[in-house]
């Protein structure tokens, strides 16, 4: 049916159209979203039964509170407790200007995405594929965002699996010592399989976006304090022993080729790099937000960024400033975490090194709601325009059971896939965060070619593709050169 002429014949009140998003295009698995007209409105009224009934567009009473708690449990991973190993390549200066580039170049680069959500006067773009498809065509938008969207949203549940059953295990052997406890210790499989459960269970729960805000807030909550925590508590017990802050390029046994150090900084300033993220929910978290002509949501979601980012910045720096101090070149891949239970494991109590665990755990929990939805979302999708009707709770449930079934299996069947995660964020999250909001603006807005927005925009969509190529090609160059130890099906 042609959208347009339907609107001409049956014009719709602002604030209908307003709710609706992405009507004309197809959602990630080619399944069309039609608008139908409903016979028994008697005002011939185009009705846009889609949206509504979908979990990313259910509800849009947010507001910048709700927000707010979004965007800092999905935008402060547990990626940040790794920055002091980059700062270690880095160095102090240069980690430092690293970090603070990429802080501010994403910050932009969200407050574009936050402008193009309503760039069309009518239409909310509230699912970035679709924004995608809306700038470079149907084709091109969904050949080159697919990929990454889609593996923002499943592969995050899937390294969110692996983290929080990695970190229950380490509650365990926390509270109930091998030597200490009798108890037969559950192998790796069981415990990925009791945090899937959990997720999931809370997934049952929360049918839509906006009904996630409790369980972000929480989320926020957890992760603003397992990360000051590490921070304080690393300064506070001191530093160790033989503590150097000479650049890990320098470090005795190094390959000093000049192959070897550019990988290794190119690396390094991956690490920083893919310590920010969310950007692939952020039309979606705008989308639970209401919105009119008169007040549009992108006031309302400007509030709720520059809350949440004022709150990250003060987490992130910290991190990497007291970290590296704190460890200089005696941190490891496995970043504070693993740093702090190694050298202050013994300096504080059991209830602290558990409370951290846990506080790491509800974290992966509440994260895992937000990056799944729009995979809940795709699903339902399918299963609405096979039927044209609302998605009943128990096909809703069995959708819910699935993926989380397929995340489970994928997390056991590739356990490693954490040692894979610069090669796959190089290819998937820098060109999202960093480049395709830049195009996508120059293609929706279209400001005066030539002009400095213009030259701007694209300087930086240029920097962050190339970005993206370096950190894969140094990804593909470290793994030739150290291997994989693939361990298939063994947690």
């Amino acid at each position: 049916m042609n959208m347009e002429k339907e609107a001409q014949q049956h014009p719709l009140p602002e604030n209908a159209v307003l709710r609706h998003s992405d009507a004309s295009f197809k959602p990630p698995l080619s399944i069309p979203i039609d608008v139908g007209i409903s016979p028994d409105d008697d005002h011939h009224h185009q009705t846009l039964i889609k949206d509504p009934w979908l979990p990313l567009t259910q509800s849009t009473r947010g507001n910048s509170f709700f927000a707010a708690f979004h965007i800092l449990n999905s935008n402060l991973a547990f990626q940040a407790l790794v920055l002091p190993f980059a700062f270690a390549t880095l160095g102090w200066a240069w980690g430092s200007v690293c970090l603070s580039v990429a802080f501010l170049w994403q910050l932009y680069t969200i407050f574009l995405l936050l402008l193009l959500h309503e760039s069309v006067p009518g239409v909310r773009h509230s699912r970035f594929l679709f924004l995608a498809m809306a700038a470079f065509g149907q084709r091109v938008g969904k050949a080159v965002a697919l990929f990454p969207v889609m593996y923002l949203s499943g592969g995050s549940c899937v390294m969110l699996i692996i983290t929080g059953g990695r970190t229950m295990q380490l509650l365990l052997n926390t509270t109930c010592p091998k030597d200490e406890c009798h108890a037969h210790p559950l192998s790796g499989v069981l415990w990925f399989l009791a945090f899937t459960i959990i997720a999931i269970a809370i997934a049952q729960l929360t049918p839509s976006l906006n009904s996630v805000a409790g369980v972000s807030l929480v989320g926020a909550i957890s992760a603003v304090t397992y990360c000051t925590l590490f921070w304080v508590l690393s300064l506070s017990k001191g530093r160790p022993t033989s503590v150097s802050y000479a650049s890990s390029l320098s470090r005795p046994g190094h390959d000093h080729s000049a192959v070897s150090n550019i990988s290794e900084i190119i690396n390094s300033i991956g690490i920083i790099v893919l310590s920010f993220r969310g950007h692939n929910v952020m039309l979606e978290i705008q989308g639970t937000l209401p919105s009119s002509p008169e007040k549009p949501s992108k006031e309302l979601m400007r509030k709720g960024v520059m809350v949440s980012y004022a709150v990250i910045a003060m987490c992130v720096f910290p991190l990497a400033i007291a970290g590296c101090w704190a460890y200089g070149n005696q941190i490891r891949e496995g970043g504070m975490a693993s740093a702090f239970a190694e050298f202050h494991g013994h300096q504080v109590t059991k209830f602290t090194m558990r409370f951290l665990y846990v506080l790491i755990t509800i974290h992966c929990l509440s994260s895992f709601q937000v990056y799944a939805m729009p995979a809940f979302d795709n699903l339902e999708q399918r299963y609405i325009n096979a039927k044209n009707k609302r998605c009943p709770r128990l096909v809703r449930s069995c959708l819910r059971l699935m993926l989380g079934a397929l995340t489970l299996f994928i997390a056991v069947t590739f356990p490693f896939l954490p040692k894979l995660g610069a090669l796959l964020g190089g290819m998937t999250l820098v060109p999202v965060t960093y480049a395709y909001p830049c195009l996508m603006w120059v293609a929706i807005r279209k400001p005066p070619k030539g002009g400095y927005v213009w030259c701007f925009n694209l300087l930086l969509a240029c920097l962050g593709l190339l970005l993206s190529l370096l950190l894969v090609a140094s990804s593909i160059w470290t793994l030739a050169r150290f291997g994989l130890h693939a361990n298939f099906l063994h947690p």
